[in-house]
């Protein structure tokens, strides 16, 4: 019997910086029903005009292997790897997070600021946006410890993730 266990991956996928291949690899998601729950892409090899993506979605097992065979027989894609399956990584993310308020909920969302690290990158009489970086729990949980304190708006850069040690993708 096949595992139907729902597992989260982080995927990332080295192409070339070109018109045309993020919507390839997109449109590979969509039109096969697999959803993106973060997406990030930026060039990381200049002279070589490389590009990374890092793709968390998640799905079965099999659905991940099929994910990623899919995913590397696109061309340009130069390398593919399944940072979870690969060994330990880090994974990061950033948000500005806008918080509405005045009085002690203002207070009270300076106190949970510091405690989570989060710097106040903007400040008005009335609002605060607050910027953070960590793990996508812990803005998970900064942004949930936000929303009775006053939680306007938020803005996410999506997973950037990398092997830790010396290997790479």
């Amino acid at each position: 019997m096949q595992d139907e266990t729902i597992v989260s991956a982080v995927i990332s996928i080295l192409v070339e910086n070109e018109s045309g291949v993020l919507a390839r690899v997109i449109g590979l998601f969509s039109g096969r029903g697999y959803n993106i729950e973060s997406l990030t892409v930026a060039p990381v090899e200049q002279s070589r005009h490389q590009s990374r993506i890092n793709i968390v979605t998640s799905g079965t097992p099999q659905v991940i292997e099929q994910i990623k065979a899919q995913v590397g027989r696109l061309v340009p894609v130069y390398r593919v790897a399944d940072l979870t399956q690969v060994g330990p990584h880090v994974a990061r993310e950033m948000a500005l997070v806008k918080v509405v308020s005045s009085g002690e909920p203002r207070t009270e969302a300076l106190r949970i600021a510091e405690a989570f690290r989060a710097r106040a990158v903007d400040t008005t009489a009335t609002s605060f946006v607050f910027e953070l970086t960590g793990a996508t729990e812990k803005l998970d949980s900064f942004i949930d410890l936000m929303r009775p304190l006053g939680l306007a708006e938020v803005s996410r850069t999506g997973v950037a993730a990398i092997i830790r040690g010396p290997r790479t993708i």
